[in-house]
């Protein structure tokens, strides 16, 4: 097997509050627009995931995180086509302030029923089954 190129890690945030995680539509003009997603982002040289994590929530979302709430969950390898993707999921049920879509079409609180009709990229899936034991209450 061949090295898809340079790795991307990536980390995202389930955010969960009542039995239901919050999710985010991407952007028109962007890769994978009008996909739902884990909010989250690219990790810059020299942070650590749990930093990252917590600087894209405020970027995307405008909520504060303690990076020490931030609780490993799982992560997704994917190949793309010119790189590879490690996309690390935290779960997270504290935070302060109000998320509001600062960089997303939309914001939705999501169900484990709802989650599985949302079109998501192929990264995101594999947490659905992850997270289904988390929100069915």
């Amino acid at each position: 097997m061949s090295a898809a190129g340079p790795m991307l890690l990536v980390v995202a945030a389930a955010m969960i509050e009542d039995g239901r995680v919050l999710v985010q539509q991407r952007p028109e003009g962007t890769a994978l627009a009008g996909l739902w997603e884990f909010p989250g982002g690219k990790i810059e040289p020299g942070e650590s995931p749990e930093a990252a994590l917590a600087r894209e929530l405020d970027e995307e979302l405008g909520v504060t995180v303690d990076p020490a709430a931030l609780v490993p969950l799982t992560f997704a390898s994917v190949p793309l086509a010119d790189r590879h993707l490690v996309l690390l999921l935290y779960r997270l049920d504290r935070w302060e302030g109000v998320p509001e879509p600062r960089h997303a079409s939309a914001l939705a609180w999501a169900d484990m029923a709802t989650l599985q009709r949302l079109p998501m990229p192929p990264a995101d899936l594999p947490f659905l089954e992850v997270l289904a034991p988390v929100l069915i209450r």
